[in-house]
């Protein structure tokens, strides 16, 4: 069977939760560079138009399937995946690996006081895990290059980039081969779930498949952006009826 599946021709790599972070853990000990995605139904629409954006997805060295719809397509289209690998559950699970491992995590992005109190709060919920750096994502120019000095020196193991997509994939791109950060994981969200800035939905919705509209009952601001899943979901059964 092959390892990926193609989602309206994004790559999306079959793995379960326990694979994913097998999948890292193996990238630590390669030590070299590499980049996960998280991947999601209004980032794949969005790259049908933008090419940059879906070749960096198709280069990526770990793309997981994040959200119902990335699952439900895969089905749909005849290459299905084991389960959702939403990008906050990824980084939770890691953190339990890690503090056994000893990996050391950085975390970059999000509103000024939000990294580090997202760092604050994973250190305390996983006793023993290492820190290496935080910096919030409102940083200029000569900032930025500081920035990446700040992270080399560090010497993190997995840095968490949370920009918001698809702005995390692009910065990753650019800057990986500098920073030499053997896992650099684009996160969106979840410095602000880990800060208790935002709540995620109640299990009953999670379990549901419902996330998503309790994110849009939170935030109608994001009501633009949901628009694109009934289009992927449109763009997907015209690809169904074309094989």
């Amino acid at each position: 069977m092959p390892v990926k599946s193609c989602v309206l021709g994004a790559l999306v790599d079959r793995v379960d939760m326990a694979g994913a972070v097998e999948r890292i853990a193996s990238f630590i000990k390669e030590g070299s560079p590499h980049h996960v995605i998280t991947l999601n139904a209004e980032i794949i629409y969005r790259a049908l138009d933008e090419h940059r954006l879906m070749a960096v997805i198709n280069r990526a060295d770990l793309v997981t399937p994040d959200g119902a719809g990335v699952v439900w397509a895969a089905k749909r289209l005849g290459q299905p995946v084991p389960e959702r690998v939403a990008g906050i559950d990824l980084v939770q699970a890691l953190f339990q690996r890690g503090k056994r491992e000893g990996w050391r995590f950085f975390f970059y992005g999000a509103a000024p006081g939000v990294a580090k109190e997202a760092a604050r709060r994973a250190a305390a919920a996983h006793p023993g895990l290492q820190v290496a750096g935080t910096a919030h994502g409102y940083l200029s120019p000569k900032d930025q290059l500081q920035l990446v000095e700040q992270i080399k020196e560090a010497k993190p193991h997995i840095l968490l980039v949370a920009l918001g997509a698809p702005k995390q994939e692009y910065w990753i791109k650019e800057n990986m081969a500098a920073l030499g950060v053997p896992v650099c994981i684009g996160v969106g969200g979840s410095l602000d779930v880990l800060a208790g800035k935002v709540k995620r939905a109640p299990k009953i919705l999670q379990k549901l498949k419902l996330e998503w509209l309790y994110r849009l009952i939170a935030n109608p601001r994001r009501t633009g952006r949901m628009l694109a899943l009934p289009r992927f979901v449109l763009a997907v059964l015209r690809a169904k009826g074309n094989t």
